[in-house]
């Protein structure tokens, strides 16, 4: 993997060698012991529901009080993940869940809801907030948006560079923390609505269904791209960054992070080992201690293959192979060949009898792939002589061996020559790592003791641990002064350092004996137990924390109701019904057709401003915004500025340094779906900061949707009620990556102006791919999603801002859908079959709702 040079801007008066926090995955008990046995700082774990890995053991809530005992005897941190969207009917329960996390000694809540980090804050000041990868943080201005929210650390998101951190670090103060090992999510954390789209699962509620890990085709102006064994467009290759750890320590990051809470605890145990050398040896300043036989147990405990992500840059040749989305271990070699019954592979790797072995699949379709437990390894080093394979082959290349199989195993006749062979499993491996975390401790805490052995006074014991608990224990009768034989130095201090069987390993020991004391040794046994009991409580205690003994979110709600009492109501105005347009020609047939707004959203920005003229034109023209990109990336500031000048009333903003650019020169705007408010407290919090509407988050259901509009003004919302659901939006380029030589946008050729293109899923969908101003790609649901069924009720309650968007519609498909539903709202049109003549789902959000609760 290249490396880079750590950016001058990084190179600061802040401590270079500040030693970074070491964090490891727990996604059960198992993986808990793994990490803290080798040598994890701190853990994450998740609680059952409200964390983004639904699908891990986790945690009962009843666990937590014995779980950060156990963690803080060890002197490890513990954090719990509450990193989903909040609906409004659950931040009630949320209360009383984060009060427990509180009370139990938790050092800090991962969040990624607006709402639920100003519940934390206002429920107490003491429980740390991390703001999750789940934010989308990629700028100054995200990191400066999660200080204001009270956070106390940021989880970059994992498509930044190192040249990129370095300008973040050298822009704002508040530790960062950085994803340095393990599976690479394809779309932005936080930005992925495929899960939802395509199944009703999603991935902002720990339900990921990784449709990214699937076959795609490309289609490329109606035809498709032959791209031979590449079919894994959207997966890319694991993160391995262990040999980039001294670049992140100068650069100040506070937290390295393990991704895994779905992997085993020998996953854990083996990566969480590594990086623990890696970053002990950065901090010393000695070189990277990672050889060949580190990364062979790396990627045998987990690989997809290793790449270094994003924080090279964008080198979208490099991010995926395309070729296998499952894990593959590592590459063990070809086949040459099938000799009775045995398969003939040119080792590039060791391989033993015991060994799990799977073969790809062959391009032309001949051979399947297959995979089985190696029974025999046949060498010629072993003096075995080799059968002449059929056609008389012979040169092999160094390291030929023969395979034998159980006779179910695999078919050996469907093996052809050239097959790539992984090993994905090493049971020797599997039960050494095994052994680093089961059977006792073996991470000792180093304990300092100071006895004082004073004829006529108690025998007393201090203890005070590395990881800063101190305990003291007292005979209860004073010591005898010796009539033969006082007690020595060296006798009571080998006494105390028996501390088998304890998490405890003696350090030092400071020793006062003073007028020859008789100290017995059972005496010195029960005094020795009690201070180790003593020091496991004092770790287990949790720290005292202010928190609030009311209910806050009634509080909360009630100030939400005095800054919506304080505004116009409008309930009697009618609906608007706007459009979001992504072509001049849409702009035109939206104007026509009546639209109340129109949004702009262009990947070509020169257009803006002929847009904007044209949407002005002629009498009584509607407010036209301007969208930005969702992402925006250090350096990309700039492009809030530009949009501003091109004459539009304001900004349709999706991130937060949108948010912060209108929110400082006054600028009009619009919050878009993709700030992910689910809930009236996150909604608020727009408005605060300037919204004038913020549009719902397309996580809600029907039935979530409703609510949110009972719990937050209706006035204050927008719906969009009729889109292709914008499912990934990623960084990684695939225009780049597989219709062009070129490696990243300096150098692709641009064919994302040159051709229209879908991705073809697995059952025939074919899913739009656009670009944006940034090269950052969405891909489209192949088929439009409508809530026309529910816009009777939508207006009942009061909502009047609706929102329809296009894509590569036409202009007389835009002017027909506007008239349709125009017609609904007006009452010409039965708006619950409308979806029949749009020819889209009938489905708002995960789920359909029930209309009986409206």
């Amino acid at each position: 993997m290249a490396t880079i040079d750590a950016p001058a801007e990084a190179r600061s008066s802040r401590n270079p060698r500040v030693r970074p926090e070491l964090l490891a995955p727990a996604g059960d008990r198992a993986c808990l012991l793994a990490a803290i046995e080798n040598g994890a700082d701190a853990v994450y774990f998740g609680l059952r529901g409200h964390n983004a890995r639904a699908r891990a053991s986790n945690f009962e809530l009843d666990e937590l009080p014995e779980l950060m005992a156990t963690l803080h005897r060890r002197g490890v941190l513990g954090y719990v993940t509450l990193n989903t969207l909040v609906f409004p009917g659950e931040l009630e329960g949320l209360e009383e869940i984060v009060r427990r996390v509180a009370a139990a000694g938790v050092d800090a809540a991962i969040v990624q809801d607006i709402g639920l980090a100003r519940l934390i804050r206002a429920i107490t000041p003491d429980l740390q907030l991390h703001a999750s990868t789940q934010m989308s943080i990629t700028s100054a201005a995200g990191v400066r948006m999660a200080e204001e929210l009270g956070c106390s650390r940021v989880i970059l998101a994992r498509e930044l560079s190192l040249r990129e951190i370095a300008r973040i670090r050298a822009q704002t103060s508040l530790p960062v923390e950085v994803f340095v090992h393990g599976a690479l999510c394809v779309a932005y954390s936080g930005q992925c609505l495929t899960s939802e789209a395509l199944g009703g699962r999603s991935a902002n509620r720990g339900e990921c269904a990784q449709a990214c890990r699937m076959e795609y085709e490309i289609i490329r102006d109606g035809e498709r791209v032959d791209l031979r064994d590449i079919a894994y467009l959207l997966s890319p290759q694991d993160l391995a960054a262990f040999d980039l750890v001294p670049k992140l320590v100068e650069l100040g990051v506070s937290s390295l992070k393990i991704e895994g809470r779905l992997k085993a605890p020998e996953y854990v145990a083996g990566i969480t080992k590594n990086y623990r050398k890696a970053i002990d040896a950065a901090i010393e300043g000695r070189p990277s201690p990672i050889g060949e036989g580190d990364s062979y147990e790396m990627a045998m405990s987990f690989s997809r293959g290793f790449s270094h992500g994003f924080l090279d840059g964008n080198n979208h040749k490099a991010l995926v192979r395309g070729d296998y989305a499952k894990k593959r271990g590592v590459f063990l070699g070809r086949v040459a060949g099938v000799v009775g019954g045995r398969v003939l592979v040119d080792l590039a790797s060791p391989v033993k009898p015991g060994d799990g072995v799977v073969f790809d699949a062959s391009p032309d379709g001949e051979a399947p792939e297959q995979g089985g437990r190696v029974y025999e390894v046949d060498r010629p080093s072993r003096g075995r002589r080799l059968p002449q394979l059929p056609g008389g082959a012979e040169g092999l290349s160094t390291g030929p061996a023969l395979l034998g199989f159980g006779r179910r195993d695999l078919d050996p006749d469907r093996i052809v020559p050239g097959q790539r062979v992984w090993k994905t499993d090493d049971p020797e491996l599997t039960r050494r790592l095994r052994k680093s975390f089961e059977g006792g401790p073996k991470r000792l805490v180093d304990l300092d003791l100071s006895v004082r052995a004073v004829a006529g006074e108690p025998l007393r014991i201090e203890g005070t641990t590395a990881t800063g608990f101190h305990a003291a224990a007292e005979s209860e009768s004073p010591l005898e002064a010796a009539r033969s034989r006082p007690a020595e130095e060296a006798a009571i201090r080998e006494q105390l350092d028996r501390l088998g069987g304890t998490i405890y390993r003696l350090r030092n020991a400071k020793l006062t004996v003073e007028g020859g004391p008789m100290v017995p040794l059972s005496l010195l046994n029960e005094l020795r137990r009690r201070l180790v009991a003593r020091l496991e409580e004092a770790a287990a205690m949790a720290p005292p924390r202010a928190i609030a003994e009311a209910p806050v979110l009634p509080r909360l709600r009630d100030a939400l109701r005095a800054r919506a009492a304080s505004e116009p109501a409008g309930d009697d105005s009618p609906p608007v019904l706007s459009a979001l347009c992504r072509t001049v020609e849409q702009v035109e047939a939206a104007r026509d057709a009546g639209a109340g707004a129109i949004y702009l959203d262009f990947a070509d920005i020169k257009r803006f401003g002929e847009a904007v003229a044209l949407a002005r034109r002629g009498a009584g023209s509607p407010p036209v915004f301007i969208a930005t990109t969702r992402i925006e990336k250090p350096g990309e500031a700039n492009l809030f500025r530009y949009l501003a000048k091109q004459g539009a009333d304001g900004l349709l903003v999706r991130n937060a340094g949108g948010l912060a650019f209108c929110s400082r020169q006054r600028i009009p705007f619009v919050a878009d779906f993709s700030l992910n408010a689910s809930n009236d407290l996150s909604v608020e919090w727009f408005k605060a900061s300037g919204a004038l509407r913020v549009t719902a988050s397309y996580d809600l259901s029907a039935d979530q949707l409703f609510d949110l509009l009972k719990a937050a003004p209706p006035s204050w919302l927008e719906i969009v009620i009729h889109q292709q659901i914008p499912m990934f939006h990623m960084e990684h380029c695939v225009f780049c990556a597989f219709l062009s030589p070129g490696t990243d946008k300096t150098n692709c050729g641009r064919p994302c102006d040159r051709h229209e293109v879908l991705l073809r899923d697995r059952v025939g969908m074919e899913h739009p791919l656009t670009a944006d101003v940034g090269c950052r790609n969405t891909l489209f649901n192949a088929v439009p999603q409508t809530a026309a069924e529910y816009l009777p009720a939508l207006v009942r309650k009061g909502l009047r801002h609706l929102r329809v968007e296009f894509l590569h519609d036409r202009p007389e498909a835009v002017s027909r859908v506007l008239g349709l539903y125009a017609d609904a709202l007006a009452g010409r049109r039965d708006a619950r079959t409308l979806w029949k003549e749009l020819k889209a789902t009938s489905h708002y959000g995960v789920t359909r709702g029930q209309l009986a609760v409206i």
